[in-house]
Parts: C-alpha cells; structure tokens; sequence
C-alpha cells in the first residue's frame, strides 16, 4: 500500500533538504517523497515531508508562511552570507548597541524588495544561481517581493545577535542578516538558524531519524505522521457518504449541502482517511480538485442521482 501522510523531521545540520528526502525515502521504501520549503545545509529545525498520495498536496503550501530562530554575527560579511562561505572584506569592530540594533531591524518588517544570495537555487538562464557563483561567474539576480510579518533582535552578546522571525515563502534570512550588517556599516553574515514553523507545522510534531527508525523496526509510522484533520487548517472538513466518495473518487461533482460557504473542502471517510480536495463551483456543489485515490471502478449514471 505504501504510506500516505506527512511527516515533519526535525532536520540536522549539515545535510541538504535533498539528503533528508533521500534517507527517508530509503527508510521507508515508498518512492513519493518530497519536503515543504527548502532548509539550507547549515539549517536546523522543521522540514515537513509529504509521502505517497499527500504529495498532491503540496500544491497547496507553497505561499506558506516560515517562521525561524536564529543568530547573525556582525563584524564581516561572507560570500554565501551565511557561516559556511568565505570571508569578504575585513573584519570590522562591533561598535553597536542592543537599541541601534533594535531600530535597524525594524526597517526589515513589511513588504520588502529583497535580492536573493548569489549562492541559492534561484536560476538565471535555466542554471542555478550557486552554480555561478561556485566559478566566479557574475550572478545577477533580480529582487522578488516578499514580506517580513516580524523581525525582533532578542539579545546581544558581543558580536552575536540573537533573533526570531516570522516571513513569507521565498525570503531568504541570510539576505537579511546581509542587509543589516551594510545597514549598520560593519558587516554581518548568518551564523545560525533553526526553523521553528513551517504554516501549521511546528516542534509539537518534530521527529529524528532516530525516532523515525524505532517506530519502522515497531510497525508504528503511521503515529508519527502529522494526523490528516490537522492539515490545511483553513480549509473545513466534511464526511463523504458512500456514494459521494464513489463519485470524487470517479473525478464527479457532488452535492456538500452543508458546505454552502466554503470556497475548498477536504473531504474525508472517516476520521483519517482523506480522499480529496474538492471546490466549489456553483452553490453546494463541489467538484474534486485534487483526488487523493481514485476509484477502481466506474461509477454507474444512477448511483450519482440526486448530486447535480
């Protein structure tokens, strides 16, 4: 059967969100394996995975709001703008106070222009940006419009800042810790990060590889998968009668009187088992947008009656 859910790895530094992906597809055996949000090598924290069928989800997460803990060093700067590049520059004096540092942050929050890292997997011309950047190849990379919702300076401990944020997909941290260290004119680079919150994701369903490996050796994956009614939270939920789900499966419209006012609906046999995304698109009738098992079998014309 394979295995159909999500399940959130609380990722260890130093390998790629690609590495994780890979271990984890050969943990478990199933094939369909992807992750919600790129985590750089250097990055800690919440790597959600979505396997088998719930992959068809993933659609539906990529404007997913991240939220982030971490620390900047200020004195330099580095061509990766994070702890694992080369230094560029100098190393400069640290002559800033906790309040200076406070006030420079807050000119981060809001809609931003922001130019993502010369090392990132942003292309130009089909060819990712670090590629590039590894042979000295000039990288021109455009700015994207992103939002910073919150940007808070916790601490300051010498050259160390510590600080907490929350954004929207496709903001780079490391171009902001860049940004602060040429903003305050002493240079600043990344030097770590932990993801705290990947949309309803969050600690609360963190796993290691070695508290995923003990519950495959216990036949006991299925308990470390986020539960499937917690998923796409803004979304309501509704319980498909037999012949609904007959239809949906089938790729039919159905009638979800109860649903009058919802835009998409996941719906559901039984407490767990999801079987589609369907939208609305006239009234109470719903047509399947995304179908997570497709029936077998065709429906017959008259089993359908009464859903148009």
């Amino acid at each position: 059967m394979g295995l159909n859910g999500i399940i959130v790895i609380d990722k260890p530094a130093g390998v790629t969100s690609h590495d994780v992906v890979a271990r984890v597809r050969r943990m478990t055996g199933e094939k369909s394996v992807g992750h919600l949000g790129t985590l750089d090598p250097m990055a800690t924290g919440v790597l959600p995975l979505v396997l088998g069928r719930i992959t068809r989800l993933s659609q539906f997460y990529g404007e997913a709001e991240k939220c982030y803990e971490g620390e900047i060093r200020l004195g330099f700067a580095t061509d990766t703008y994070d702890a694992e590049g080369e230094q560029v520059g100098v190393t400069t004096e640290v002559i800033v106070s906790l309040e200076q540092l406070k006030q420079t942050a807050g000119t981060f929050r809001g809609e931003l222009q922001q130019v993502p890292p010369p090392f990132s997997a942003k292309k130009i011309q089909g060819v990712p940006a670090y590629k590039l950047a590894r042979k000295d190849k000039p990288v021109e990379l455009k700015p994207v419009a992103v939002t910073v919702h919150e940007f808070e300076i916790e601490r300051l401990d010498g050259d160390r800042a510590r600080f907490r944020a929350r954004v929207s997909s496709g903001t780079y941290i490391r171009s902001i810790a860049h940004r602060l260290g040429q903003d305050l004119g002493c240079g600043a680079h990344l030097s770590a990060l932990r993801r705290t919150r990947v949309a309803e994701f969050g600690p609360e369903e963190m796993v290691t590889f070695e508290q995923l490996e003990a519950a495959i050796n216990d036949g006991a994956v299925e308990g470390l998968m986020v539960h499937p009614r917690k998923l796409l939270p803004e979304m309501p939920s509704v319980a498909a009668t037999d012949e609904n789900a007959a239809w949906i499966r089938n790729g039919r419209a159905v009638n979800l009187p109860e649903m009058s006012s919802a835009r998409l609906v996941k719906v559901f046999i039984g407490q767990r088992e999801m079987i589609a995304i369907a939208q609305r698109i006239a009234g109470t009738l719903f047509h399947p947008k995304v179908v997570m098992m497709e029936s077998q079998q065709p429906v017959s014309a008259s089993a359908g009656r009464g859903n148009g």
